[in-house]
């Protein structure tokens, strides 16, 4: 059976997420009627908040002990570098695949970026980091898992032991994904996820931190702004996890407010469905890029369950002007790209080259990776039919720019 005929342009809108859910939209107008947004105002003693509340459902769903609501993604992975007491100009490995919050992350905290290669299933090169870790004796590695492709982490697991090095993952792509049946954040000592507009919650901005390990949790809280109010979080450690802590950590408020939780918590039941549904497009997508030589698809690991919020494939053999063309066309037709390979940032893509605050780390295998990689988001306001129209235009100008 053939593939239908692609549309001669595609008209769906690539930033339209999907309405907040109703009962969400009553939650939200339920505090701001209230009044109570800041998320140790409650109007009775021992009440817990709407974002106290969202930690607990959140730290449940990851099966983990502690979970901490906060502004943002970045800002929970500042956190908990912060939480272990990272050092001033400590080396901190990261994927040199990454966008542009990770690196960040870690030099607001006061450590130095080292970039580990990529491979071409666009996760951290294994061999690299051995190498790196190796050769540099870092204890922290930031692991972001781009774009919700995960890499071996039983590997991983195992070199981190064998590095005695501490693992901060970077989960704002993977919520709702696992690993040979182990929620994406629970391998190493803290996870952070984010809630932006285009992450699988969406509260605008927001995140979480997660652990299950009491002093860096402790910590956590008090950068977060607790005001001494530490013992108002229910998904945290007990008081004298504080004694210390709360004297000797700073307030760098961080915190994420009773709307925007009153926003999260609905979403986070209707999570697991989402990720279906994100997933159902994909491999749609996946069934039409994969079958044709000229585009190329990452692998995923046989233990890895993903969610995929957008896709990802490469056109290797086109030249720069080739390249322009393709880009220019697909957006004539109505279907947006992004493209890692960019030397100049562009939105919400970077190159690593880009971040003139870290380093030139020069790396060869990441640079034949994201020479002509190309992105694009997968919002649920688009049907599995509309994700097959994106498919077949892609497909028909790749085709007639590389032949």
């Amino acid at each position: 059976m053939t593939n239908p005929k692609a549309p001669m342009k595609f008209a769906g809108n690539f930033t339209q997420q999907e309405a907040i859910p109703e009962e969400a939209i009553e939650s939200a107008i339920a505090v701001m009627r209230s009044g109570r947004l800041h998320r140790y105002n409650v109007a009775e003693p021992g009440e817990p908040s709407e974002t106290a509340r969202l930690e607990v459902e959140f730290a449940n769903y990851q099966d983990q002990k502690y979970a901490l609501a906060l502004a943002s993604g970045g800002y929970a992975m500042q956190t908990a570098l912060r939480a272990i007491d990272l050092q001033p100009s400590e080396p901190v490995l990261t994927n040199a695949f990454t966008l542009s919050p990770v690196p960040g992350a870690i030099t607001a905290a006061g450590g130095i970026p080292v970039l580990i290669e990529t491979t071409s299933d666009l996760t951290i090169d294994i061999d690299h980091l051995d190498a790196v870790a190796t050769r540099t004796k870092a204890r922290v590695l930031m692991l972001s898992h781009m774009r919700g492709h995960i890499a071996d982490m039983d590997a991983i697991a195992d070199l981190i032991k064998r590095h005695n090095i501490l693992m901060i993952e970077d989960c704002a792509h993977t919520m709702g994904a696992s690993f040979n049946g182990v929620k994406s954040g629970n391998h190493g000592q803290i996870a952070c996820f984010s809630t932006q507009t285009y992450k699988h919650m969406n509260s605008g901005e927001g995140g979480f931190l997660t652990t299950n390990h009491d002093e860096y949790m402790a910590r956590a809280i008090v950068l977060s702004g607790s005001y001494m109010l530490f013992e108002r979080h229910v998904a945290a450690p007990p008081k004298e996890a504080f004694d210390q802590v709360r004297m000797q950590t700073p307030n760098c408020s961080g915190r994420m407010d009773n709307l925007r939780a009153a926003i999260l918590r609905p979403q986070l039941a209707k999570l697991d469905a989402n990720c279906a549904r994100w997933n159902e497009r994909y491999n749609r997508i996946m069934q039409i890029l994969k079958p044709h030589n000229v585009i190329a698809v990452s692998n995923s690991h046989a233990h890895a369950h993903e969610v995929f919020s957008s896709f990802q494939f490469s056109i290797p053999t086109l030249n720069d002007a080739q390249n322009a063309q393709f880009l220019a066309d697909c957006y004539k037709r109505g279907v947006e790209l992004k493209w890692f390979g960019d030397r100049n940032p562009v939105a919400y893509t970077s190159h690593y080259e880009s971040w003139q605050y870290v380093e030139s780390q020069p790396l060869a295998q990441t640079d034949q990776v994201l020479h002509r990689l190309y992105d694009c988001r997968i919002p649920l306001t688009f049907s599995v039919n509309d994700c097959e129209a994106i498919a077949l235009i892609i497909v028909e100008e790749a085709n007639k720019v590389a032949s």
